[in-house]
């Protein structure tokens, strides 16, 4: 089967933890956001789903996966699926479902990552939330950020089968939480150097999946797109305390 990934074109957003995924499992697939519009990529294929009349369950934004006849939303939904169809996920069913609950903590950790800069309100720039993104950011360096990295370094050294967060082999919990960590140290470097000092295995589980040969060429291939300041990670040096 052929995938189709359906994403914003120009960040890697949330798009970029399924594109890890499809990387480390090899899988055949289309990253639409890298198509040309006038060959069927950019935006106009994404309305063509969320807005198109004829489909039956539109997404509600992307990321979404086409796969074969399903249009599956969500990235942690994606990830559950690829993580069955791929070897991404323990073969038993709590081990299925612990690495989704993995996901969906990493996914509330973005949330907050990203109300740094929007606290108020994604429609307004941070430009008009200046003030509430100094005090926002405040808080998160203070309390959220080792709040997050201190649970993930615990759930590393409990686990017994690996140095990943779930079972023996590698998951798409792992290299969500290793993308998580290179986003925030692209858009809070004093802050995430002083956490991370805290957390070892958190750095090595970095180190270990960017080394991973096929995330390795994924990201020398140029199709990974740079951090940037239109996306979920922003470096307002402002905001690092």
């Amino acid at each position: 089967m052929r995938y189709e990934l359906y994403y914003w074109p120009g960040i890697q957003g949330r798009g970029e933890y399924v594109r890890l995924a499809l990387e480390e499992a090899a899988a055949d697939y289309v990253d639409v956001a890298l198509v040309p519009e006038h060959e069927g990529g950019g935006v106009p294929a994404l309305d063509k789903y969320i807005e198109g009349e004829g489909v039956a369950r539109p997404p509600f934004a992307p990321p979404f996966l086409k796969a074969g006849r399903q249009l599956i939303g969500q990235t942690a939904n994606i990830l559950l699926y690829l993580g069955s169809r791929h070897g991404l996920a323990p073969r038993d069913a709590a081990g299925k479902l612990w690495t989704h609950q993995l996901q969906l903590t990493l996914a509330d950790f973005l949330v907050e990552v990203h109300d740094i800069h929007h606290p108020i309100g994604s429609g307004l720039y941070y430009e008009q939330q200046k003030p509430a993104s100094r005090r926002r950011a405040a808080d998160f360096r203070a309390q959220r950020l080792p709040k997050y990295l201190g649970y993930f370094e615990r759930v590393l050294e409990r686990n017994a089968e690996g140095s990943g967060l779930a079972g023996a082999s590698v998951t798409y919990a792992d290299l969500s939480l290793a993308q998580i960590v290179a986003g925030l140290r692209y858009a809070l470097p004093r802050a995430a150097k002083k956490a991370l000092r805290e957390c070892p295995r958190i750095v090595a589980l970095h180190d270990e999946v960017f080394a991973r040969p096929r995330i390795k060429r994924y990201v020398a291939s140029g199709r990974r797109l740079a951090f940037n300041n239109d996306d979920i990670f922003r470096r307002y040096p402002e905001l690092d305390g």
